[in-house]
């Protein structure tokens, strides 16, 4: 499933025809039954210094992706184009080189930093990994100058994650993901285990640091109203694939795919949606996905056969939008 090419200018990244597909067992007692297809034929770019959004319900595969764009899972085809460079096949030293231009932001903040060490050293961690960090005078600096880019107090530095509101030691993981100035941060659902309150000035910091620094950001979210406010563009997964990709205020405020209308019906918040949309079924399993399009058993106007034996290819629907469904077509509320 082939995004629209990216514009003239090359983008920072260039995922092409990703597949990821896990050996999997169905019981503890037979042997490998087939593959898990978490990612299954994904293309999509990322321009410098801009924010696609990626969303899609849990198990859609959002995780695996950005896991194997990192490299921190193998993949079983396709490209990864970072910087101009194919990053796919790249190990050892090759790789740590690379992995300079590109962090992650966890989900989880206290699980993503390591008890036993103060904030000054989780952060210092990544400064001497890549031979940033100079003079012992110069990292204490660094990481002072870090920790204020992210609105904590430098004297902060010596406390333990334990000390920390889930907040400020997401803050923390901010930090740590600027502190080797990288081209691309990866964010995994960054604020959806965080009070309300809190979500909106990690967000708010986000788009901050990012307007301070020039990094590109791929924000994984379940939260539309999120995506909303922080991208410019969208991609949308559904069991392994993307199914609509194009400019944020086009796709949520006119939908094309059957599947991203009902996640927009979904949020209150969402502005000129008046009808809710309730999907019948669960998602189907990745070890077993359904013949022709993986969203027809839940979707309520798949009507042709069409849409039961065939796979549908993302189709262009205007300039940078794409949708795979025979049926797209923008719509609103």
């Amino acid at each position: 499933m082939n995004e629209p090419p990216p514009q003239s200018t090359p983008p920072l990244l260039q995922i092409e025809d990703l597949k990821v597909h896990i050996p999997a067992k169905r019981s503890v007692l037979g042997g490998q039954d087939g593959l898990v297809k978490a990612v299954d034929g994904v293309s999509f770019h990322v321009n410098a210094g801009e924010t696609l959004g990626l969303v899609g319900e849990s198990g859609c595969g959002k995780t695996t992706l950005a896991r194997a764009i990192l490299r921190l899972i193998n993949v079983t085809s396709g490209r990864i184009v970072l910087d101009g460079e194919d990053i796919t096949q790249m190990r050892g030293a090759n790789l740590r080189a690379r992995r300079r231009k590109m962090q992650l932001i966890f989900q989880d903040s206290q699980g993503a930093l390591d008890p036993r060490i103060s904030a000054e050293e989780s952060i210092g961690e990544a400064l001497d990994v890549h031979g940033l960090a100079g003079s012992r005078a110069a990292r204490q600096a660094r990481i002072r100058e870090l920790l204020q880019a992210v609105g904590l107090d430098p004297s902060y530095a010596n406390r333990y994650p334990h000390e920390f509101s889930g907040g400020q030691r997401q803050r923390i993981g901010i930090a740590r993901a600027l502190a080797v100035e990288p081209k691309l941060i990866v964010c995994d659902e960054p604020v959806s285990a965080l009070d309300v309150s809190v979500q909106a000035q990690i967000v708010n910091l986000l788009r901050d640091v990012q307007q301070q620094f020039g990094m590109a950001f791929l924000f994984i979210a379940h939260d539309l109203a999120v995506v909303e406010h922080l991208s410019s563009r969208v991609m949308v997964m559904y069991l392994g694939q993307m199914v609509e990709s194009g400019a944020t205020a086009q796709v949520i405020g006119a939908p094309a795919h059957p599947y991203t209308r009902a996640l927009v019906s979904s949020v209150p918040a969402m502005e000129g949606q008046n009808q809710r949309i309730t999907l019948k079924g669960d998602v189907p399993s990745p070890l077993d996905p359904p013949p022709g399009c993986r969203f027809h058993p839940r979707c309520p106007i798949a009507e042709m056969p069409l849409c039961r034996n065939s796979v549908p290819a993302l189709r262009r629907l205007g300039p940078d939008r794409c949708a795979a469904c025979f049926l797209a077509e923008p719509r609103r509320g």
